[in-house]
């Protein structure tokens, strides 16, 4: 990505993070970044087109992030435990891409619909997962599709305590969620 379209893709983040979508303007944004609307408009064709960017780009990177990780572990709990663990790095490094595309999935708008779709193509990753174990015998049988919900939910309800805890401890979150989730998942 070029230099001033990553610019603007991480200023609008920021600022559809901050301060919501309808309240952030394609001034603010320009001024923000300090560039012409123009030269925002050789790279963008609206604010509507950054914001689709970087929902589709930002959980672009957390399905990748996930597949790449779960391909190196061989039992199905493995993968859910790496499935937890990026997902709450996730909440600190993609802290405002998740806040937005939290922020966005309710409605009926084009953008909440890209949202929900784009956090269900996700959830869908990790059902596939499930589904895995469960036909590997792995894991107890349960619900795929709200075992898969779950798992999203649990972390994305994470970034509240993020935001509420002074400091953020990934891994001692994490022992916690392994010690009352995911462990019971493959105790067969």
């Amino acid at each position: 990505m070029k230099k001033t379209k990553r610019k603007i893709f991480e200023t609008s983040m920021k600022l559809f993070s901050e301060k919501g979508y309808d309240a952030t303007s394609i001034e603010e944004i320009t001024a923000t970044v300090g560039v012409a609307k123009g030269t925002l408009y050789y790279h963008f064709s609206s604010k509507e087109e950054i914001f689709n960017f970087l929902v589709e780009e930002g959980m672009k990177l957390l399905k990748m992030s996930i597949e790449i990780k779960t391909s190196k572990c061989d039992a199905t709990i493995d993968k859910l435990k790496a499935i937890v663990l990026i997902q709450l790095k996730g909440i600190k490094k993609y802290e405002n891409i998740l806040t937005i595309v939290m922020s966005q999935v309710w409605g009926n708008e084009p953008r909440n619909v890209l949202c929900k779709e784009k956090v269900i193509e996700y959830i869908q990753v990790i059902q596939n997962i499930i589904e895995q174990g469960f036909t590997k015998g792995d894991i107890k049988s349960c619900d795929a599709e709200v075992l898969a919900c779950e798992l999203f939910s649990l972390t994305c309800s994470s970034l509240i305590y993020r935001r509420k805890a002074e400091e953020f401890e990934i891994e001692k979150l994490y022992q916690e969620y392994e010690k009352i989730l995911l462990n019971k998942l493959g105790n067969l």
